[in-house]
This record gives structure tokens, C-alpha cells and sequence, in this order.
């Protein structure tokens, strides 16, 4: 008898936790896979194909671990309002969210350590996102013309922003970039209307042309001393900078 109500107590608790696994990652059927390249059995994702609005990616599908997410993989889901990638993916590979525009909010682990070009182009409903600790550059036009975006968390490992990273968030209204950033790319905050201040602490040396062109509000800009280029039209259709 003793023996008996372990047995159930046991099977109890397996049948709570499966349930709890089955809600909080999507299933395999959702996604198109292929193998990664770069990784020994690691799969990446080619394709969401499911219907849900929350997509969650579960961390191994067929019993390999998820370590990257193809080009275009979620390109034009325009239903998808958020998007949790699990901590076993290091690549996000070019234009996977573009014109994504109901995404709201993405949540990219620290394990990501290199993120491709137009990840977010086009994601007019983007709000916030935080980069990974992991990332040494924010790559060409990844938010480009994230209308909506209002905040990004730029971590010190970042090294590089590079052109157009940020072109046409025209919400943003103000930007810190740390000192372990060495160069700004050109464009990389063109036509963001709405950026009023910008800190570049000291280590950027180098910012590339019309980075600030068509920032009709910025009012102040931090420059430090170990800036040692500007390139042409930085700061055109810039209103005049108080001294």
C-alpha cells in the first residue's frame, strides 16, 4: 500500500510539470529547422510557421539544442507581438524580425553574442530592447525605422555602432553610448527627429558622416576629448547647439 501512493504521488507529479513545459515553449511543429553549420548538432531555426501571437522558442526541438535563428526567419509576421529566444541560441542572423510590425518587445538572452544586419527593420510597434552582454557590435540598420522605439540598453561590450544601427527611430529621444565603444558608423542615427541628448563617453574615436543628419531636435551632444574624426554632415539639419 505504501508503495502504491508513491507510485501516484510520483505520476501526480509528472503530469503537473508536463503541462507547465508543454505552455511555456511553443511547439516543434511551429518551426522549420535545418542543422547548424557552426554548432555540432545544433539546430537552427529557418521559419516560424505557427499562428500564435506570443511565441516562445523552445530550447531543443528533436532533442537538439536551438543555437541559432535563420535570415528572415520571422520576416512579415505581422500578428507576433513578442518573442522569447531561449539561452541556448549565440546567432541571430540577418533580418529575422523585419517588418514584424505588431512585435512589441523581444527578449534575447545574454548567450546571444552576434546579431545580424535589419534584424529589426521595420518593427514599427518595438518599444524597448536591451543587447545582450555578449555583443561586440550592433550591427548595420538593425532597428532601422523602429518608429516606436523609446529605450535601448547599450551594454560596454559593445565596441561598434555600426551604419544606419538606429536610422529613422524617430521616438528615441535620447541616448547614452558607453566608453567601451571606439567608433559611431555613418547614419547610425540619422532622422531620429526626436533625440534631444546624446553622452558618448570617453573612447569613441571616430564618427562617421551624417550620423546625427535630420535630428531636428537634439539640443545636446556630449563630445569627449578622445574623439579624433567627424566625418561630412554629422550634424546636418541639426538645429545650432548651444555652446
Amino acid at each position: 500500500m505504501k508503495n502504491n501512493k508513491i507510485i501516484l504521488w510520483l505520476a501526480l507529479i509528472v503530469m503537473t510539470i508536463i503541462p507547465v513545459y508543454a505552455q511555456q515553449y511553443d511547439s516543434e511543429k511551429d518551426f522549420q529547422i535545418d542543422w547548424d553549420e557552426d554548432v555540432k548538432n545544433g539546430v537552427m531555426i529557418l521559419k516560424y510557421i505557427g499562428t500564435k501571437n506570443k511565441v516562445s522558442i523552445p530550447p531543443k526541438i528533436q532533442n537538439h539544442p536551438v543555437t541559432s535563428i535563420g535570415a528572415e526567419a520571422f520576416k512579415d509576421c505581422t500578428s507576433i507581438t513578442s518573442v522569447t529566444i531561449p539561452n541556448s541560441v549565440t546567432w541571430i542572423s540577418y533580418r529575422v524580425f523585419g517588418g514584424c510590425t505588431s512585435l512589441t518587445s523581444v527578449n534575447i538572452p545574454n548567450s546571444v553574442t552576434s546579431m545580424g544586419l535589419f534584424i529589426f527593420d521595420g518593427c514599427t510597434s518595438l518599444t524597448s530592447v536591451t543587447i545582450p552582454n555578449g555583443i561586440d557590435a550592433i550591427s548595420d540598420w538593425t532597428f532601422k525605422n523602429c518608429t516606436s522605439l523609446t529605450s535601448v540598453t547599450i551594454p560596454n561590450s559593445v565596441t561598434v555602432i555600426c551604419e544606419g544601427a538606429f536610422f529613422g527611430c524617430t521616438s528615441l529621444k535620447s541616448i547614452t553610448i558607453p566608453k567601451s565603444v571606439t567608433s559611431i558608423g555613418g547614419y547610425a542615427f540619422q532622422n531620429c527627429t526626436s533625440l534631444t541628448s546624446v553622452t558618448i563617453a570617453n573612447g569613441v574615436e571616430s564618427i562617421m558622416g551624417a550620423t546625427f543628419d535630420g535630428c531636428t531636435s537634439l539640443t545636446s551632444i556630449t563630445l569627449p576629448n578622445s574623439v579624433t574624426y567627424i566625418g561630412d554632415e554629422t550634424f546636418k539639419i541639426v538645429p545650432a547647439l548651444p555652446t
